[in-house]
């Protein structure tokens, strides 16, 4: 039997507190590494197109649209539910919750909606310009950096609010007797 001398202690937080530093560890390098991606892809040719092309928007928007909710939402949900069971937040999750099923189908949900609206957004601003109209790269990177960014953000937040409603306080033993 192995005992520990020295117990790790756990650092206990509040929700808002571990859900922004989440945000933080999401949305930088989301950001960032799509806004690179998409500017070494629209770099070459100096411009693009919303949907013809080898390197049009679409192509790349809408792969990180669908996925990228898909696997922040899970991850996150994984990330609340774990530290509620170690208790380093001050909320613990309820025990009718089947976190798997919440997971998938919230995950589910959060990449076809959203890859629906940015679909119909990159539909729409297609209708509005012409067929070959011509985006500047440097612009449609930092687009797609932002739109990185909110998807991050938004990825964070929504789960846990739907998340909230299976979070309680636990209450303390009453040792007075």
């Amino acid at each position: 039997m192995k005992t520990d001398k020295y117990p790790t202690i756990k650092k206990k937080t509040t929700l808002k507190r571990f859900l922004l530093t989440r945000t933080i560890y999401y949305v930088l390098p989301n950001a960032f590494l799509n806004f690179i991606i998409a500017y070494a892809s629209f770099h070459e040719l100096g411009y693009t197109h919303f949907f013809s092309g080898t390197q049009n928007l679409a192509r790349l928007t809408l792969p990180m649209a669908i996925f990228l909710p898909v696997i922040l939402t899970i991850d996150i949900t994984k990330r609340v539910t774990a530290a509620a069971e170690e208790g380093t937040i001050e909320f613990m999750v309820d025990n009718k919750l089947n976190t798997k099923k919440f997971m998938t189908k919230f995950s589910i949900l959060h990449g076809v909606v959203s890859g629906l609206l940015v679909l119909s957004l990159l539909v729409f601003a297609q209708y509005k310009f012409s067929t070959n109209y011509k985006l500047d790269a440097m612009a449609m990177a930092i687009l797609v950096g932002a739109l990185a960014g909110i998807l991050s953000v938004l990825s964070v937040y929504l789960p846990v609010n739907k998340l909230r409603k299976y979070l309680y306080k636990p209450v303390p033993a009453n040792t007075s007797e």
